[in-house]
């Protein structure tokens, strides 16, 4: 609330991951936490890649430029994925090759795709937790990482109650404001002991807005923040949890045969 984060900054949470590369490549732009990625320099890569399910197959967005948004057809989904399978198919049997015939490991790699799972071990402090879920457990991020971080917000939620719950009303679900927009809100509100009132015939039209400072966005961004906010739920459904072991088999059986 008062953002007095150094007891935060004490407690370190360790997590083992396994992501899409694309999925690295967005979460290591967090610069404040310790990795030790697999080195597919050192050890044979595992040929497991991800593949969109069709619900979250969708066209370019036309507002975002980061971002998908329109359905796309049945027939695009199962023409994308069998060009997905045809790639992956024909970059698996060249990394298996060059392995075979005792290519540098380091050179063998370079053509798999960014679809292909890596993972690392992963160690940061609570404060710098809660930013990361703040950034990428938002609807605004990639949905693919957003997975990711509900799932890590839920492992916070048990292990650290109450700073979740802090995190969650003043943070995630709190909204800050601009001069601009509590100058707005001063003309429309009056507080005092007794609470707040409604000014009496207070309503401010595009014009007024404009005047405060308000571009056309940012009312809109307003009038968001003035929605009530949905509490999220991070609680973890156990019954689809996975061993490590169950994952580390998964990732050992992706590993192309011995070469050594």
């Amino acid at each position: 609330r008062h953002r007095h984060t150094t007891p935060s900054e004490m407690v370190e949470f360790k997590f083992h991951c396994a992501m899409p590369m694309f999925v690295a490549r967005q979460w290591i732009r967090h610069r404040t936490a310790s990795v030790n990625e697999y080195s597919g320099r050192y050890s044979l890569m595992p040929l497991l890649f991800y593949m969109p399910e069709r619900e979250q197959f969708a066209l370019q967005s036309a507002q975002n430029h980061q971002g998908r948004d329109a359905d796309a057809s049945d027939s695009l989904y199962t023409e994308a994925v069998e060009r997905w399978r045809r790639l992956r198919e024909s970059a698996s049997d060249g990394y298996t090759w060059m392995v075979a015939e005792d290519v540098a490991r380091e050179i063998a790699r370079i053509d798999l795709p960014l679809s292909t799972y890596t993972q690392w071990y992963w160690k940061i402090n609570l404060h710098n937790l809660l930013h990361f879920l703040s950034l990428r457990a938002d609807p605004h991020a990639q949905w693919e990482i957003q997975v990711f971080a509900e799932i890590i917000a839920g492992m916070v939620k048990r292990v650290a109650p109450l700073s979740y719950e802090a995190w969650v009303d003043y943070d995630l679900v709190g909204q800050p404001m601009s001069r601009a927009e509590l100058e707005v809100l001063s003309r429309l509100l009056v507080g005092g002991n007794e609470g707040i009132s409604a000014r009496d015939g207070a309503s401010l039209g595009a014009e007024e807005l404009a005047e405060a400072g308000l571009s056309a966005r940012e009312v809109r961004e307003l009038v968001a923040k003035l929605q009530a906010p949905k509490r999220p739920d991070f609680d973890l459904d156990l019954s689809k949890m996975k061993s490590a072991e169950e994952v580390a088999k998964t990732m050992s059986e992706a590993v192309p045969g011995s070469f050594e």
